[in-house]
């Protein structure tokens, strides 16, 4: 068993000349790299650049081509598994059984208790207390909650739950192991917006070193302090999250006078943009949410310009006025019936299952809808009536005679045909359309040359996602009813479909847990929550707020139902309190003030240090300069979470 006692030197990860290869192709070369302890480091390059391969590296399941990698002897790793087996095993305890031991001390005492060996007994219940161990099962517990899982389906066997679902058990595992050293690979993929919300607040409190690989880049803005990149076999380190990468990368390309033609071009592009929303945004606050991700995307035009490819959703033939109406609609399953996305299947009852009612819902054309909700609220129910998969349990759905619909659902990568070609995929939609034509549009999707005629076997999670949009594109949709596209896609091809879906013509209804996306494409968002469907008048941090106000509402509730009744109170108890309280409240603000005045200080020094870092002549000079601003950087972002924290806190119970 692993020491669980504290690391007696800081952890630190070193790469020296450090190589590795896949089968004959060199995905890393010469990677000189210190990661030094309490780093959030998130991992990013495109599909294939050796993301993966480095993880499996520092687990210790891939040797180095060359050069060496030096771990702590004694630095505990958690990481996700990628496959679940089917176990009978209730959900809390294969998450409990993260913490291998804490799990194995549990064992014991269970073992000695049935054999009546007291001695074995104490030492066990010694260990567990000596691990904080009776409050593991409450602590499991929270981050199934914390990953969308309903109290009910605790003690719900692994084997009852689906692929997606599975996934998340293995995430919270991962979470519940004791580690140092956090390696996570996508771990929003299978999560929807509010699971992502909550696991944003949960890595940004982990003591330890995170290294997270993803593709979304308003949650690595929210939980990096540094970014490594990966590109053509190199690793280049840069302090700050992903906007600051863009941003840097942004000015060396610049230096290097790379695309310069084409940076302009985007820029006009990327103005034309603004230019539009400015004149047709309905809704002030959903515009100004979409002007600010603008505003972090001015500047970085070199980097956008260097993304491999752009594609289009073609305009559609007929974009009808009045597209699809739900009037007075019950949304849900007919009896027996099973949905396949659900968290466990439904029961098999002759009733219908209604998830949401009396739902009104109207497209117009043009109209650009995110779909915003808790997990399992019936986002991807509402989509399904609105495609017709779903038929209504009550209600209408008129859909107009020119309606085309494009539809992009979670299973829709899994459908594709196994042993067939991206060309033969499109031929089976076009069986009378010229070689060349289908050729041509399959090159507009990165599918070039000998890619078309490749098996989809070898290809990524990202690239057959990649050929799903294609083959949907070639319909020439006037509605896109998206639900959660970007699962296995890399930055740049999220943001080739952001682009490409501002520049669509026809309606768009979006469920995704890319807030970038959400924020960039949706022109308004409905709330389905509570069996409902309705506007929601804010932005996605507006939804954050509702979101975190829901849950602190139904703890207060929570606790409100278990408390005792309070017992009667005599006039001077009351004045002593009342003193107590204002004596209280003094203390509170003259902390609020304090902390007011540090955070001031502290983003004036953030502001100081950004310029520096900002500086192309900085990368110029001594490394250790370079690491020790990175370091004064992060120390003091992590003192302003800190504070911000303890302020929010103090300030609520002062409004309270």
């Amino acid at each position: 068993m692993r020491d669980r006692t504290p690391l007696e030197s800081p952890p630190m990860i070193s790469f020296r000349h450090f190589a590795l290869r896949r089968g004959s192709r060199l995905l890393l070369s010469d990677i000189d790299l210190v990661i030094q302890d309490g780093w959030r480091l998130g991992v990013i390059g495109r599909n294939g650049c050796g993301k993966s391969s480095l993880f499996a590296a520092l687990q210790g399941r891939l040797e180095a081509d060359a050069g060496e990698l030096e771990l702590p002897a004694r630095l505990r790793l958690a990481s996700v598994a990628q496959e679940t087996p089917a176990l009978p095993d209730a959900a809390i305890d294969y998450v409990l059984g993260g913490d291998e031991v804490l799990a194995a001390a549990i064992r014991d005492e269970a073992a000695a208790a049935a054999r009546g060996d007291s001695e074995a007994m104490a030492a066990a219940h010694h260990r567990i207390e000596e691990l904080n161990g009776y409050d593991a099962r409450a602590r499991a517990g929270r981050l199934l909650h914390g990953l969308g899982f309903a109290p009910a389906t605790h003690e719900r066997a692994v084997k009852d739950f689906s692929g997606g679902w599975r996934v998340r058990l293995n995430l919270a595992r991962a979470l519940m192991a004791p580690s140092e050293l956090l390696l996570l690979d996508e771990p929003t993929n299978h999560l929807d917006l509010d699971a992502v919300l909550w696991l944003e607040e949960w890595l940004r409190r982990y003591p330890g070193t995170l290294l997270v690989i993803s593709h979304d880049r308003e949650f690595l803005d929210a939980v990096t302090s540094h970014t490594l990149h990966l590109n053509e076999g190199k690793a280049r380190l840069y302090t700050g999250n992903y906007s600051a990468f863009e941003l840097l990368r942004a000015e060396q390309l610049r230096q290097q006078q790379i695309a310069h033609e084409r940076e302009q071009a985007e820029r006009a592009h990327l103005q034309s943009f603004i230019d539009r929303f400015k004149a047709k945004a309905s809704k002030a606050k959903q515009a100004q949410s979409r002007m600010k991700r603008l505003e972090k995307l001015a500047g970085t035009e070199a980097v956008r310009a260097e993304r491999a490819f752009r594609f289009e959703f073609a305009a559609p033939e007929r974009l009808p006025a009045s597209m699809l109406q739900l009037e007075d609609v019950a949304a849900g399953y007919p009896g027996n019936s099973h949905d396949p996305d659900a968290l466990l299947p439904l029961p098999d009852v002759a009733q219908d299952v209604v998830i949401l009612a009396d739902v009104r819902f109207r497209l117009e054309a043009g109209e650009r809808i995110g779909l915003l909700g808790p997990n399992g609220a019936g986002k991807s129910t509402l989509v399904k009536t609105l495609v017709g998969e779903l038929a209504p349990l009550a209600g209408e759905r008129k859909a107009h005679k020119d309606l085309k619909i494009g539809y992009f659902a979670q299973h829709t990568v899994e459908s594709l045909r196994e042993g067939a070609s991206p060309f033969e995929h499109l031929q089976d939609k076009a069986p009378g359309v010229a070689a060349q034509a289908l050729r041509d549009f399959l090159g507009g999707w990165n599918f070039a040359g000998d890619r078309a005629f490749e098996s989809i076997d070898g290809f990524s999670g990202g690239e057959r996602a990649r050929l799903a949009l294609a083959l949907i594109a070639w319909d020439k949709p006037n509605l896109l009813l998206l639900d959660e596209p970007t699962n296995h896609l890399d930055l740049d091809m999220r943001e080739a479909l952001a682009d490409a879906l501002a520049d669509f013509d026809g309606a768009l209804v979006l469920v995704s847990h890319d807030r970038h996306l959400l924020g960039m494409v949706s022109d308004s968002f409905w709330r389905v929550a509570d069996g409902r469907v309705e506007p929601f008048d804010g932005d996605l941090d507006d939804y954050a707020r509702w979101l975190r106000s829901r849950g602190a509402a139904a703890k207060k509730g929570a606790e409100s139902e278990t408390a005792p009744a309070a017992a009667t109170v005599s006039a001077a108890d009351r004045r002593r309190a009342a003193a107590a309280q204002r004596e209280s409240e003094k203390a509170s603000r003259s902390r609020v003030k304090k902390i007011e005045t540090r955070v001031a200080a502290i983003d004036q020094q953030l502001g100081t240090l950004e310029t520096r870092l900002a500086d192309p002549d900085t990368y110029n000079g001594a490394t250790a300069e370079l690491m020790k601003l990175g370091q004064q950087q992060a120390e003091l972002r992590r003192e302003k979470e800190t504070l911000e924290a303890e302020w929010l806190e103090l300030y609520e119970q002062l409004e309270a």
